[in-house]
């Protein structure tokens, strides 16, 4: 659901980013409250950021549409750490996309950090919050994931519709983008809550005290050790990102199957001086465009710029976690001062 910089204008993008900036600066002052909670989980955004980064590159196949989908991750972050530092592992994950392999405008990454992260870190969170109030069980895991990245896809695949209406630079009709971008969405969603639900039942039964919301339970009462299960999970994500990736989908994602549908197309040509200043900017950033090492279309090209964007997406989160420890540091010896 990367939207690219043909789809908006530069006013909606504007106002997009603007929307996007707040949510993020309202998680940071969110996490630099609670200095405790900012501490343990850095190790695990950075882990989860890279399964997350990873598990996008898998396109799955939509069955009988010719289309294909992909994890967006927002919901599966959240279920961890919480939807504060979890729309900010995004955000890490969507930026490293947009600048190293050029996956979504970076003239639209305000939107496409609201289309694809708010909704499943907030209102993800919020049904995620809901449900596991009495206690986290399969079935609740499986529900709520299911239920979450369903609402969330929806509401994503209904914001890019709204703001390419609102921009009105091009000729695609509301209705007829709609009624394409929606149900496709709804399959991708549910097979993205399945995936979800999959890696957290995975998780729950492997160290319960690692998903959000869990009650305090004794360090001798879980099954792995913290650093087991990031672990495991990170070479999954190297996994995924080295090796599963080279059997990706092919077929067009939902977003580029509905414009196509339309179009004839999967991409438009994006026109304006604000686009092209953009595109300008993002074309000597992308080193790793589409998900490959430049000039290079081998399967070896394509493994390693995974593994690479993986490494990444790691750093950029853990980094981004010390800031924010250093942060809630200074915020609480402010506060004890005063």
């Amino acid at each position: 659901m990367h939207m690219a910089d043909a789809l908006l204008s530069p006013g909606v993008a504007g106002v997009m980013y603007a929307a996007s900036a707040v949510a993020a600066g309202h998680s940071v002052h969110k996490l630099e409250q609670n200095r405790d909670t900012t501490d343990k989980i850095i190790p695990t955004m950075g882990v989860m950021g890279a399964f997350v980064f990873a598990a996008q590159m898998i396109n799955f196949t939509i069955p009988g549409t010719g289309s294909s989908g992909h994890l967006c991750g927002g919901m599966l972050l959240t279920a961890i750490v919480g939807p504060y530092a979890a729309f900010l592992a995004m955000i890490g994950v969507l930026l490293i996309q947009c600048l190293l392999f050029a996956d979504g405008g970076l003239m639209a990454l305000g939107a496409n950090v609201w289309n694809m992260a708010f909704y499943g870190c907030f209102v993800g969170g919020l049904l995620w919050k809901a449900m596991m109030q009495r206690g986290i069980f399969k079935r609740k895991i499986v529900v709520a994931s299911l239920l979450g990245c369903v609402l969330t896809l929806q509401m994503g695949a209904l914001s890019v519709s709204v703001e390419t209406l609102a921009s009105g630079i091009t000729e695609l009709p509301f209705t007829a983008f709609l009624l394409a971008m929606q149900p496709i969405h709804l399959a991708i969603g549910l097979v993205e809550g399945a995936i979800t639900a999959a890696v957290l039942v995975f998780l729950q039964q492997a160290r319960p005290a690692l998903l959000w919301q869990t009650q305090t339970i004794d360090e001798a009462k879980q099954p792995l050790t913290l650093r087991r299960t990031l672990g495991i999970v990170a070479v999954a994500a190297a996994m995924t990102a080295g090796v599963l990736s080279l059997f990706a989908s092919a077929f067009p994602d939902g977003l580029e199957w509905s414009l196509q549908r339309i179009t004839g197309s999967t991409e438009l040509d994006a026109s304006g001086p604000v686009q092209a200043f953009f595109a300008r900017i993002q074309s000597l950033t992308a080193l790793l465009p589409d998900y490959n090492l430049t000039g290079s279309e081998s399967a070896a090209g394509a493994s390693a710029a995974g593994l690479i964007g993986a490494a990444v997406v790691l750093a950029a989160v853990v980094v981004l976690g010390k800031i924010l420890k250093k942060a809630a540091q200074r915020h609480g010896s402010s506060a004890s001062r005063d």
